[in-house]
């Protein structure tokens, strides 16, 4: 199989985790019918967004953390058939070709090919595949796969400034919690760090939460079922705001000042820049069509006249349409009023520059991989 073919066959199992710190990725496993990826992806989570080629954004139970090897299990979303794919559990050679399968950076299915440097690297009483593939933030919790397509690992960390110097957690450690799970499939579940034994909520002490019934080890139990990430200062007025646009601020949460609209064509992007202190609301629409670009610009230009709180503007060949507003000068009324402007008006401008001047639409980084 060459590369691409090997990517288009784990395409289907590999997704995109989103947090209200951050983004990471995940693979289904047929037969755990259990999403993988790393405890630090979920982290202080029980619940996670989860989207893929064949899903939607979509809420997931967190089910299992390992904070010691760094592993967690995600509920899959229901009634999607997903591929099935294969676990080689004989031991990774040293030289071997290796594919690592991520997000890195919010690109979606990016691949990076390398070699195992190192098949047994032993960090902290744990032992990793070190390989040279580019592993970036957004990687952590991909599969690692051989040139077979079988899983080897999952992608972890990276060393930085370490000239692509990236680590796996191979898959016997994998398949140990995999096997001490199942009993209790369905049902959240914390691996100690320091004795392994397994904690389930019934198990902890009302009293010290904070620390393992058996070892008496320092813990740290994810939020509990009825308890919700909580924003604060800026991104919290920001959420107010878009929930009374009736946004879905829980699955539009892409990090902790970031947040991605989706719509019937196009994304709407609102992101609180805290380097210059501005937030920003960018739909981008389309790009720009190859012939007649005059009566492009001269539609926008004209619109830009009549348009009260938002502009158009051209961020290379794509045609966005934006508002911003200077963190100080933030106000709910303010945002309300601009933003319910560029989410009214963003799908009659996309369908006019579609169909009326031939704009070409943005695809979605999953249509077309290659």
């Amino acid at each position: 199989m060459t590369n691409q073919e090997l990517v288009q066959l784990l395409q289907p199992i590999v997704v995109q985790i989103s947090t209200p710190k951050g983004t990471g990725t995940g693979f289904y496993l047929k037969k755990y019918h259990l999403i993988v990826t790393n405890y630090h992806v979920t982290e202080g989570n029980n619940e996670v967004i989860i989207n893929g080629k064949l899903f939607e954004d979509t809420p997931a139970r967190v089910l299992f953390m390992d904070p010691k090897y760094d592993l967690a299990f995600i509920e899959p979303p229901v009634n999607i058939d997903f591929p099935d794919v294969n676990i080689r559990e004989d031991k990774v050679k040293n030289g071997e070709t290796v594919i690592a399968i991520g997000h890195p950076y919010g690109l979606n299915y990016t691949a990076t090919q390398g070699i195992v440097s190192r098949a047994e690297r032993l960090q902290n009483q744990i032992y990793y595949i070190q390989i040279d593939a580019a592993i970036n933030p957004g990687n952590s919790g991909g599969p690692l796969i051989d040139w077979k397509g079988n899983i080897i690992g999952v992608n972890c960390a990276a060393i930085l400034e370490g000239d692509n110097l990236g680590f796996a957690i191979p898959v016997s450690y994998l398949l140990q919690d995999l096997k001490d799970y199942q009993p209790y499939y369905g049902n959240f579940i914390l691996k100690c760090h320091s004795c392994e034994n397994l904690i389930s909520e019934k198990q902890i002490d009302k009293e010290n939460p904070e620390y393992c019934p058996f070892c008496g080890a320092k813990i740290h139990w994810p939020l509990k079922e009825n308890e919700t990430y909580q924003v604060s200062g800026i991104a919290l007025e920001i959420e107010k705001v878009l929930q009374n646009l009736n946004i879905n601020v829980k699955v539009a949460r892409k990090g902790i000042n970031s947040w991605e609209i989706k719509k019937n064509g196009f994304k709407i992007f609102v992101n609180y820049i805290t380097q210059t202190f501005f937030i920003t609301m960018d739909a981008v629409l389309c790009r720009l069509p190859k012939q007649n670009l005059g009566n492009v610009y001269e539609f926008l230009l004209k619109e830009n006249n009549q348009l009260q709180f938002a502009w158009f503007s051209l961020n290379n060949q794509e045609i966005v349409l934006s508002n911003l507003i200077y963190d100080q000068d933030f106000t709910a009324e303010m945002a309300m009023q601009r933003w319910k402007e560029i989410l009214e008006k963003s799908d009659t401008y996309y369908q006019i520059l579609i169909k009326e001047f031939q704009c070409i639409p943005i695809l979605e980084e999953n249509e077309n991989f290659s």
